[in-house]
């Protein structure tokens, strides 16, 4: 705002009331992009009052509840996509463990350990394009098992899907299916070249249809900029996405995308807030590169999220879930409880 005094024309910075948006969006207002660029270019030294605000929005939906998730890489490698991210495509030369299916008893046998960690949702990971009918099965028997031996909430995350395999996996129990946006639109075609933008998006439509939750969301730190980086909130909110993992680039050597390094603790602050403001009902989840990024930081992020990953990522090592409960209890928040 511009002012003039005795002669002197002066700029007055107009300071963002974040509670009162916060408290607008509890009724029901939708943030705009320009309120959403905003909050992630916002100072430094607003970040505390920005996450003051994005916890009363956490409270009203989740109180003080943290979901804990954990994923099995049962397929590592030897993907034919190129996406410049991902130390498993067909164009990295990451030095990882690539390994064909795991056995249906060793699927099972990491349902158990999603227990031990205190995770409600056990998430069946595979690299690839897309499965293949076999592979569907074979997914498919391990499910039916732990369906009959826990209460753990299922998530599937195999590639592509058609509508005959989201069927299926959903009549077998799979209660979410997992298919992240990744990046924006625009951005898209600097990431992989393999895909499109437009097929994943028909990948959460369709898991939609075949009545599986759809879980879908970012990764943040790839040359984006903050325009993008609200695109992609906005449409994870278009596709009413109900879960969304928000990654932090781990620019693993390598990769593509080694060396890339745009991220501070501050900022991933400000994205995960944002997030929670534009998607304010949704399981808002601290994902891969969050120890990488967030650093010291990390409790501080979940007065925003309220869901994580416990144990390790694909190919990258995560913390101990020693130091994730701890964290949640140091925080006075509590895990979601898990039963047999």
């Amino acid at each position: 705002m511009t002012i003039r005094n005795e002669g002197l024309v002066l700029e007055i910075s107009v300071k963002k009331d974040w509670k009162m948006l916060a408290e607008n969006v509890i009724k029901g207002y939708k943030v705009t992009e320009e309120e959403a660029l905003d909050i992630i270019q916002a100072p430094d030294n607003e970040v505390l009052e920005i996450l003051s605000a994005a916890f009363l929005i956490r409270q009203h939906y989740y109180g003080k509840k943290v979901k804990l998730n954990m994923i099995i890489n049962t397929k590592s490698g030897l993907c034919p996509e190129d996406c410049g991210y991902c130390s498993q495509s067909i164009v990295s030369e990451a030095p990882i463990d690539k390994y064909a299916w795991l056995t249906k008893e060793k699927i099972v046998e990491g349902a158990q350990e999603s227990i031990r960690r205190k995770a409600g949702t056990y998430c069946i990971v595979a690299s690839g394009r897309r499965p293949t009918n076999r592979e569907i099965d074979h997914v498919i028997e391990a499910v039916k098992e732990i369906r009959e031996t826990t209460d753990l909430k299922i998530c599937c995350c195999l590639g592509f899907l058609n509508e005959n395999h989201a069927s299926k996996l959903a009549e077998a129990g799979v209660h979410r299916y997992n298919h992240n946006l990744n990046t924006s639109a625009d951005n898209y075609t600097n990431i992989t070249t393999t895909h499109t933008y437009e097929d994943r998006v028909d990948t959460v439509e369709t898991v939609k249809e075949a009545g599986m939750s759809p879980c879908s969301g970012a990764i943040f730190g790839m040359n984006e900029t903050d325009v993008e980086a609200v695109e992609i909130a906005l449409s994870l909110r278009n596709l009413d996405a109900d879960s969304i993992p928000c990654n932090f680039l781990n620019a693993i050597d390598g990769t593509p995308l080694e060396g890339t390094a745009e991220l501070t603790p501050t900022k991933c602050l400000k994205l995960i807030s944002m997030m929670r403001f534009v998607n304010p009902s949704k399981e808002i989840r601290l994902a891969g590169g969050r120890e990488v990024n967030l650093r010291s930081m990390q409790p501080m992020a979940l007065y925003a999220a309220n869901s994580i990953f416990v144990g390790d990522y694909l190919t990258t090592a995560g913390q101990e879930p020693t130091a994730d409960w701890g964290i949640i209890e140091d925080l006075g928040f509590e895990i979601e409880e898990c039963a047999l």
